[in-house]
């Protein structure tokens, strides 16, 4: 009998123990876990180039992203000049012919990729010596040439005729420039036009302009020893030549003076682009960034989301639908909500949309939508703190970004701590239905009798007419007639 004694105490105990759980409630959330990340080691070149190492032996790789934090740029009657530069930098340098130079990359089994306002490489770390030399020259000393700028300039003249009947490329291109206005960097389209005035002599100096260490950083991590890649980094990038980028200015996008509907009419349409969207001012600095991106999330940021249940799973008028909320230091961005729907729901797509736009703003979200949510996102923060790449991009946000030291650190703290009512303020501050843009891109003639007699919150929401490239025009079907014309049967 006493050799059961002791595992009766133990049942019993258990037992006790399982009843004093209430299973029928969730368990309360403990404390958010202390984010202790390891600092980067810096050092910073004369020519204001800044570095960041992060040392990682798990592996034996190496990465380098160096990134150029230039405020947007504004290209004009030339917008194409910055796509062309990028497609024309990483083929070579004035010491390495464009062959040779992918030889030996592909030979080494690594890989390099250079833009406009960027470069990027990774390798095995006994490369890595090799491989930042050959960036730091492909980046640092381009081989332009007219042969490959002709070759360039025929693909992106070819892609843009490819998107003149595409529906989505046509929405995109619309929407943009309807949000920020064509004069400005975020909403200037690049035309067959644009791009033909674009020369060689065009691209070598928007890359001279731009292409410049005052705002550049270069981020380089994997097994490397911090004092090794001080010497290579300052042997390579020292002939940087310190510089500047020209300043200019552009006007501030604004919203729509009153919510309306811009339609844009594409006749091969099988379905409507819907696209409800505003102007926000929103930085990861400000003291609500945590509460807009949870507001979002609970709005339209997956399959749980407000848009997704009620426009798919509820009603069935598409795969799927959305919101997003961009955050920019320079310029206000848009946010925006949107969905493909089939052309016989397009209107009710608009109103529903609305509606969910207007109830977050009016209604504090549920217990169980802002819990949900917060699991996402420090659900999200902690994976990804498992990659050493983290710790560099963190710290690059925060030097970029005018974070505070501890932003990152106490991240789970401050998503724990939003309250209901922050997400409501949030959505109040960032969502509009009062000067809202709606940019629905469709078949009129499937789509337009229904959408013109939407009402919102009872007030009929009036349709504007824009072409393609967002100009103002005349309702499909329509013919404007000159001044005194008379239409005869």
């Amino acid at each position: 009998m006493k050799r059961y004694f002791p595992l009766f105490i133990v049942l019993f105990c258990t037992a006790v123990t399982y009843a004093q759980i209430d299973r029928t409630k969730q368990p309360k959330p403990g404390p958010a876990p202390e984010i202790n990340l390891k600092e980067p080691l810096r050092f910073e070149l004369m020519n204001g180039l800044k570095v960041m190492v992060v040392e990682n032996r798990k592996l034996p790789r190496a990465s380098m992203q160096l990134t150029i934090d230039n405020p947007p740029i504004f290209e004009g009657e030339k917008a194409g000049v910055g796509t062309l530069t990028s497609s024309l930098l990483g083929k070579g340098s004035t010491s390495i012919p464009k062959d040779d130079f992918y030889e030996e990359v592909d030979f080494l089994g690594a890989s390099i990729d250079i833009n406009a306002q960027s470069a990027s490489a990774s390798c095995l770390a006994k490369y890595f010596p090799r491989i930042l030399e050959l960036m730091a020259d492909a980046a640092l000393n381009p081989n332009f040439t007219q042969e490959e700028f002709e070759k360039e300039k025929d693909i992106l003249l070819t892609s843009i005729k490819a998107e003149e009947k595409d529906v989505s490329a046509i929405a995109n291109r619309v929407e943009l420039a309807l949000a920020y206005g064509k004069n400005h960097p975020y909403g200037q389209i690049t035309s067959e036009e644009t791009v033909n005035n674009v020369t060689l002599s065009d691209v070598e100096q928007h890359y001279r302009n731009y292409f410049v260490p005052a705002n550049a950083y270069l981020v380089v991590i994997g097994d490397v020893d911090f004092e090794n890649v001080k010497e290579l980094v300052t042997q390579f990038f020292t002939p940087w030549s310190k510089a500047v980028p020209p300043s200019f200015t552009y006007a501030k996008p604004s919203d729509a003076q009153y919510t309306q509907i811009n339609f844009v009419d594409v006749p091969n349409a099988v379905q409507s682009e819907v696209t409800v969207q505003n102007i926000t001012e929103l930085k990861m600095k400000d003291e609500d960034y945590l509460d807009a991106l949870l507001a979002n999330r609970i709005l339209g940021g997956g399959s749980q989301a407000r848009l997704f249940v009620n426009l798919r799973e509820d009603k069935g008028y598409t795969y799927g639908a959305y919101s997003s909320i961009r955050d920019n230091k320079y310029s206000p961005m848009r946010f925006s909500a949107f969905a493909q729907v089939r052309n016989a729901v397009t209107d009710s797509s608009v109103v529903q949309i609305l509606g969910e736009l207007d109830r977050i703003t009016k209604e504090p979200v549920s217990d169980e939508e802002l819990a949900n949510a917060k699991a996402k996102y420090a659900g999200s923060f902690v994976m990804a703190l498992e990659k050493p790449e983290t710790v560099a991009n963190y710290a690059l946000n925060i030097e970029t970004e005018d974070l505070p030291d501890d932003f990152y650190k106490t991240y789970l703290e401050r998503i724990d701590a939003v309250t209901k009512e922050d997400v409501q303020k949030a959505a109040q501050k960032y969502f509009s239905t009062s000067n809202a843009r709606i940019v629905v891109t469709g078949k009129g003639q499937d789509v337009l009798e229904n959408l013109e007699k939407v009402s919102f919150n009872g007030k009929e929401v009036p349709v504007l007419y824009y072409d393609h490239y967002a100009n103002k025009t005349e309702k499909p079907g329509e013919v404007s007639l000159p001044e005194g014309k008379i239409l005869k049967d």
